[in-house]
C-alpha cells in the first residue's frame, strides 16, 4: 500500500468487504504493508468512482463509506493515516513503512524480520488479519530486490495464522489467468504449517482486477463464509464473484 493508493477504486472495494467482516463481530487487524510512494506510473489515479458521475453507479454499495473516501479524495488527504477511523473501519492497523530503498542486500532480511515482529506485536489478538501488499504474495524473482517490500511472505502469512488470526490477502492480478493464482493460493493451503487451514477466495472485477484470498482457522470459517454470502447476495455482488 502506498499513500498516493488511499481512497483510490481499490480501497472502495477492499474496505467494503472488511466492513462487512467487521460488522459480524471478529476484531480485525489491518498491515498496510505500506511502502514509500512511486512516481513511475499512474496506479493510484481511479478516483473517479467518488466524483459526481461515480455517485449514481457506485456510492449505493456502501454509502457511509463512499461518502467518507471521497472527502478524503476531494480534500487531498491521501495517506493512510486517513483511512484509520472506526466511521470508515473499526479495526487495529499497522501502518508502519518497510522501506529498502537505502537498504543495503544483507540488512534487507534483518529490518523487515524486525518490522515483521513489530507488526505481529501490533496485531496479536486480532482475528482476522488483512494484508495489503502493493502486489500479493512472493515470486522468486523478487525476493532479492528491493521491491520485495511489495510483497508478502508465505512465512509471514503463516505467524498470523499460528498467532490466533484467519488471515486475508491482497493479490494483484498481473498478466497470468485465473488459474495461476488459485494454484499459487491452494499451493499455500497445503503447507503443514497451516494444515487445518480453510481457503476462500473473492475477485474484485471493477477496473484493474484483484484478489482476496483467504486461509481460514477452523473457528472462523463459518462466519467468514457466511459474511462472504451476505457481501455478494447484496450490492457489492455487482463488484465481486468468488474464485
Amino acid at each position: 500500500m502506498q499513500d498516493r493508493y488511499t481512497g483510490d477504486i481499490g480501497d472502495y472495494g477492499k474496505l467494503g468487504m472488511l466492513r462487512y467482516l467487521a460488522a459480524a463481530g471478529p476484531r480485525v487487524g489491518v498491515n498496510w504493508y505500506r511502502t514509500p510512494d512511486e512516481d513511475h506510473n499512474e496506479d493510484g489515479k481511479f478516483i473517479q468512482y467518488v466524483q459526481a458521475s461515480g455517485q449514481t453507479s457506485y456510492r449505493p454499495y456502501d454509502p457511509p463509506l463512499w461518502d467518507a473516501l471521497a472527502q478524503i479524495v476531494n480534500s487531498g488527504q491521501r495517506r493512510v493515516e486517513s483511512l484509520e477511523t472506526p466511521a470508515i473501519l473499526d479495526a487495529v492497523f499497522f501502518n508502519e513503512h518497510l522501506d529498502f530503498s537505502n537498504v543495503p542486500f544483507r540488512e534487507r532480511e534483518e529490518k523487515r524480520a524486525d518490522w515483521h515482529s513489530r507488526a505481529l506485536a501490533a496485531l496479536d489478538g486480532c482475528e482476522i488479519v488483512f494484508v495489503d501488499p502493493d502486489n500479493g504474495l512472493m515470486v522468486p524473482s523478487a525476493r532479492r530486490s528491493k521491491k520485495a517490500n511489495k510483497y508478502v511472505l508465505p512465512e509471514e502469512l503463516f505467524d498470523y495464522y499460528r498467532q490466533g488470526a484467519s488471515v486475508v490477502y491482497y493479490q494483484h492480478k498481473a498478466r497470468r489467468q485465473d488459474g495461476f493464482y488459485t494454484d499459487q493460493h491452494n499451493k499455500l493451503l497445503q503447507d503443514e504449517r497451516i494444515q487445518d487451514a480453510e481457503g476462500l477466495g473473492l475477485k474484485f472485477t471493477r477496473t484493474s482486477l484483484r484478489y482476496y484470498w483467504f486461509l481460514l482457522r477452523p473457528e472462523h470459517a463459518e462466519t467468514v463464509r457466511q459474511c462472504v454470502a451476505s457481501l455478494l447476495a447484496g450490492p457489492w455482488g455487482d463488484c465481486f464473484e468468488l474464485c
